[in-house]
């Protein structure tokens, strides 16, 4: 399947989990990809995997909070492939919850709400016009995440989330007369290198899912896959949960009420 043959798409912190992994997927299909991350390195290494596997790919690092930075891994990617069809805005950033809301340093609410909110609205502003010049092919795929519909914990990350699937509505209805599309995948836990020593937690998180376990890369990247391609052609505004169907079953709450 070549879905992306002859697309180009620019990806944000792409140098591991979901990020590389939509990298590797919609290159496989035939895009042409700017793997970009805060890492350098790790951006490299994905572009480099890309190439090694017969697609097309090239790397720069990017701060989505440098408007600056931001707007020069737009042009590198128009310069370079000629245009631009897809932005996946995925890059993010979570600090773990005081014990009590009332200690919850304020910058690290701010920085939560500007690399993960901020960025992708920076993003998107950046690579509009050019999207908007993609032939009515452009689209934005925004990583979404559970915790913004509902209480996961991560207050800061979870209201930027929120956040961003009401970008993602606003700005579809503002983008498809140009041609645009704007979507949002909401994943559940997935199991990404930031689980890194707390297999345990996962192992147990597990349980909690319908369909028996955490996630992987490879299930948000197909979803992402679907809403950039033309599958998805009269698709738009739209948040898709990608989570095991850990939003319609609370499985502890129907146990207890069976009294088991």
């Amino acid at each position: 399947m070549h879905r992306f043959e002859g697309y180009s798409a620019l990806i944000t912190g792409a140098g591991r989990g979901i990020g590389a992994a939509t990298a590797y997927r919609l290159a496989a299909e035939g895009a042409r990809v700017l793997v970009t991350d805060l890492d350098a390195a790790r951006a490299e290494r994905v572009a480099a995997g890309i190439e090694e596997a017969g697609g097309t790919a090239g790397a720069m690092p990017c701060d989505v909070g440098d408007r600056a930075a931001v707007d020069a891994a737009v042009a590198r990617a128009v310069e370079r492939f000629g245009g631009l069809d897809v932005l996946v805005n995925n890059a993010y950033r979570c600090h773990p919850d005081t014990p009590l809301f009332e200690d919850e340093p304020e910058e690290d609410w701010a920085a939560d709400l500007d690399v993960t909110l901020g960025g992708a609205f920076r993003c998107a502003r950046a690579a509009l016009p050019h999207l908007a010049a993609a032939g009515g092919r452009g689209a934005i795929v925004n990583i979404g995440s559970v915790n913004g519909i509902q209480d996961f914990g991560n207050h800061a990350y979870s209201a930027a989330k929120a956040g961003l699937a009401s970008l993602t509505r606003t700005l579809s209805g503002r983008c498809a007369p140009r041609g645009v599309r704007v979507n949002l995948v909401a994943p559940g836990t997935v199991d990404t290198p930031s689980w890194a020593g707390h297999e345990e937690r996962l192992r147990r998180a597990a349980a909690a899912y319908p369909l028996g376990r955490v996630g992987r890369p490879e299930d948000v990247a197909a979803a992402v896959a679907y809403l950039a391609s033309s599958d998805a052609a009269w698709v738009t505004g739209v948040t898709l949960p990608v989570d095991g169907g850990v939003l319609v079953a609370n499985g502890e709450l129907v146990r207890a009420l069976r009294g088991e």
